[in-house]
């Protein structure tokens, strides 16, 4: 018996060095130009990230030049989420009918406008007026970038190249916070002008280079009947011409195409035509799969802003004035380290999607938000009954801020993207689009309830609050949410079906 094993392991031994190498030799090398297309795609969620991030500081020079009041502020801040539900709930039926790079066009549009009329508005009605266009610039970019990303990538990088929107969203606030220091030191009615408006020139640079470079996804032009076109674009979005005729076979049955069909313009079926009985699909007549992954998607967006990371973004000046922060230049430095920390923790992401899976960044990152929410609120709880300023309460509720957006941007930030894939190619646009108008109502009422809450309730319990909704969150993710890592998009959907889903490892 001993000596079998032996035989065993000297063969495992020999073979070992042999292998290795082959392996490396057939991984394939990452596609550069889907890797152009998904970073020009998500170049829109810049406008995203920077609108939030420079509104935490804007707002307080805004508040000073307009003498308005808190209710204000909160309406100011948190409306731009009810707008963008607007134009989440137009983006999907807009990119299934235009096209996603048209889209995506469009939304740069919508977020110029904004941004031009902000840094003009003479009042608080003409500001909010701008705020309605930079709003639903805000519900079109997430969308088109989420879905073009994952229709554009091949396999093998499609859950890092899907992290790229949430990338350029976390770059954005970190823009934002840096221009308002920046603009910090001119006179309050300039000021805040100017970190509004300088947004106008990424918009235009964004809407040039998505009509010059950027092909159109190859789904949709299959959607259309334009397989030539779309060939076209998977040779060359694929690691390999085998992995290109490979997608576009999928595509295809998906679509009702017959595989023996080698013309380049065909008649695509009825029913994947793009308006076709998709709401029915989605919620009247649902499949058990396309059941599952609604719930998942709309929970996923439920969750990503109930625990409150757009009141941690955009009050981030507050919550560090709660804390004992008092000089507005080291509450500004510090929430530029909140938007730096955003940054790294999801740039570290993009690697780790494809390595570890999609499974357990969630469950960790929804666990790590959870003690960090905790313990922040604990920390607040006690400066706030204090009567002395402690040092290392300040010290704590910093780190403790710090860990929670980057705990957030490991896993729940990204996965509002990445979970695109879990959606069939008819229903993707337009489940997307519900996903994020739950996501954008979620933090409406989260941004513009946070400082009636936290004064009803004490910050501290506001944070133990977010922290509940978190731990409920977590519960949910480990129940619902399956493993879709390396797996052919077309193929993602078997996955679903069974809500007491069993994780288990896949080579």
């Amino acid at each position: 018996m001993g000596g079998r094993n032996d035989d065993i392991s000297a063969t495992s031994g020999l073979r070992s060095p042999l292998i290795k190498p082959l392996r490396r030799a057939h991984k394939p090398r990452r596609n550069s130009f889907a890797l152009l297309c998904a970073v020009i795609a998500s170049m829109a969620s810049v406008l995203v990230g920077y609108d939030l991030g420079v509104m935490s500081g804007a707002v307080i020079f805004i508040k000073d030049d307009f003498k308005i009041s808190d209710v204000q502020v909160e309406v100011l801040v948190g409306v731009i989420n009810l707008y963008a539900i607007v134009g989440a709930a137009a983006a999907g039926r807009t990119s299934d009918w235009i096209g996603r790079r048209y889209t995506i066009v469009l939304a740069s549009g919508f977020l110029f406008v904004g941004a031009v009329l902000m840094g003009f508005a003479p009042n608080y009605a003409f500001l909010m007026f701008g705020r309605f266009f930079a709003g639903a610039g805000m519900g079109f970019a997430p969308l088109i970038a989420s879905v073009y990303t994952v229709e554009v990538s091949p396999a093998s990088s499609r859950g890092c190249f899907s992290t790229f929107p949430e990338v350029f969203v976390n770059f954005g606030i970190l823009l934002g916070y840096i221009s308002n220091y920046a603009f910090s030191k001119l006179p309050v009615h300039l000021g805040w002008r100017f970190m509004l408006g300088i947004g106008l020139f990424p918009s235009v640079f964004l809407a040039a280079v998505a009509i010059l470079i950027m092909p159109e996804s190859p789904r949709w032009l299959i959607l259309q009947g334009r397989v030539g076109e779309a060939k076209k674009v998977l040779i060359r979005t694929s690691d390999s011409i085998e992995e290109s005729l490979k997608r576009l076979a999928d595509i295809k049955k998906v679509v009702g195409i017959p595989a023996s069909c080698e013309d380049d313009v065909v008649q695509v079926p009825k029913q994947s035509s793009y308006g076709s009985g998709v709401w029915k699909e989605l919620f009247l007549h649902p499949t058990a799969a396309v059941r599952h992954i609604m719930i998942t998607v709309v929970g996923l967006h439920f969750f990503l802003e109930s625990t409150g990371m757009d009141a941690v973004v955009l009050y981030s000046p507050r919550i560090f004035e709660k804390a004992g922060i008092s000089s507005s230049d080291h509450k500004l430095l510090a929430t530029a380290a909140v938007g730096l920390t955003k940054t790294l923790s999801v740039l570290i992401a993009t690697f780790l999607f494809d390595r570890i899976g999609r499974r357990p960044l969630i469950l960790t990152s929804v666990a790590g938000k959870t003690i960090s929410l905790i313990i922040l609120g604990t920390t607040l709880t006690i400066i706030e009954k204090s009567d002395e300023r402690m040092t290392w309460t300040v010290g704590l509720c910093i780190a403790m801020v710090l860990s929670d957006v980057a705990f957030y941007s490991i896993g729940m930030g990204p996965m509002c993207y990445v979970s695109s894939e879990f959606l069939p190619l008819k229903l993707r646009a337009r489940g997307v689009s519900v996903g994020l108008i739950i996501n954008r109502l979620s933090g409406a009422v989260v941004t513009m309830t946070f400082l009636s809450l936290y004064r009803a309730i004490t910050i501290g319990g506001a944070f133990f609050l977010y922290a509940g909704i978190a731990l409920v969150g977590w519960a949910f993710f480990y129940v619902v949410f399956p493993e879709t890592r390396g797996m052919d998009l077309e193929n993602v959907e078997g996955l679903f079906g069974n809500l007491l889903w069993k994780f288990s490892d896949r080579e």
